[in-house]
């Protein structure tokens, strides 16, 4: 009888849940105390004929009150829940509500990721890198003579003696043919910074892609054929490519990559300078010094690079004009793209 008791004095202390249920814990509620069948009280209840009729009396008044005071508590919440909630004075239900701010990928990041995925499915790894590098990793591992005005502390953020914030993705080449024997195949995605002025076209601070690819036998045909299927699955099927020569330090041949002009068609406007064509990557084979410089024979292993401004990129796709919208902040700018994903179906 004690346990019985102890049971439905426990139980009386659920009642301060009722009034604060929604309607599904409601429903819960109900079932778990007044359930036919595993009904907390229904099982009191159930127990009573095997008492003596002394604690029959005690214990099933007590539960009849308890069931009583439930059914009471259960009922008043229910009218509750059906009813309206109250309207404030003065307030125009006519007004449309205000839309709910869902946040997404910054449109770089849409396109960082994008292009990492192209390159994934041509059979490159993604790589990343310290932002705070030796001249060694950013210069001279790379070929840059020791005259480069690259290596002036008017072109680049350097942070006493010889580290500096990276000016191009290209150490993680570095590092990576360090650590790894050929074969290897790298995208690179990752911040650069340069003492650039912040315009509506350069900026100090900007998203770089580059990937690299050595093997035995990679031919210049093996790099202008990655790279155009990359231009063609990222902007359209048909879109044309060119190369023009160039020169990098850590390549050679070099070779700037040209895409038609996704605004005119190949036509010629404002914007591609009346060209029909925009620039869109630095590109090139790996320069056997490079090669070398990392303990790689350049007589067994050859190889291509390239560099890609994702930035200027969704410039080109969306027609953006001026970098620093992608700076401001200004939620009504990145709204446009918050739920666009890729930004392009492929």
């Amino acid at each position: 009888m004690r346990d019985l008791l102890a049971a439905l004095t426990e139980l009386r202390e659920r009642l301060q849940e009722i009034p604060q249920a929604d309607e599904r814990r409601l429903q819960d509620l109900k079932t778990e105390i007044l359930g036919r069948k595993a009904g907390a009280l229904t099982k009191i209840l159930a127990a009573l004929p095997r008492l003596e009729p002394a604690a029959k009396k005690q214990v099933g008044g007590a539960a009849n009150t308890l069931k009583q005071e439930f059914e009471a508590a259960f009922a008043a919440r229910e009218r509750d829940l059906k009813r309206p909630p109250p309207t404030a004075a003065g307030v125009d239900l006519t007004m449309p509500g205000r839309a709910r701010w869902t946040g997404g990928l910054h449109l770089v990041t849409q396109v960082v990721n994008e292009i990492c995925e192209i390159f994934h499915e041509l059979g490159f790894t993604r790589a990343v890198g310290p932002h705070i590098e030796t001249e060694r990793y950013n210069f001279s591992a790379l070929n840059f003579p020791q005259d480069h005005p690259a290596l002036d502390a008017q072109d680049s953020f350097y942070l006493g003696g010889d580290l500096l914030l990276r000016t191009h993705t290209s150490p993680v080449q570095i590092r990576t043919l360090e650590r790894y024997p050929p074969p290897v195949r790298v995208v690179i995605p990752g911040l650069a910074y340069r003492r650039d002025p912040f315009d509506a076209s350069h900026s100090p601070v900007f998203e770089q892609i580059e990937g690299l690819a050595v093997d035995e036998g990679i031919s210049f045909v093996d790099f202008k054929a990655t790279l155009a299927t990359f231009a063609r699955r990222f902007f359209s099927a048909d879109t044309r490519v060119r190369f023009r020569p160039s020169f990098f330090p850590f390549t050679e041949p070099s070779a700037e990559m040209d895409v038609q002009c996704q605004i005119c068609g190949g036509t010629g406007c404002p914007a591609c300078k009346q060209s029909g064509w925009m620039e869109i990557l630095g590109s090139g084979m790996v320069h056997p010094a490079v090669l070398e410089n990392c303990g790689v024979d350049s007589e067994r292993y050859t190889g291509f690079a390239w560099g890609m401004g994702p930035d200027r990129i969704a410039m080109t796709r969306h027609r953006i004009p001026d970098i620093r919208l992608l700076f401001d902040s200004d939620v009504r700018f990145l709204a446009q793209f918050a739920a666009a994903g890729t930004g392009r179906a492929r």
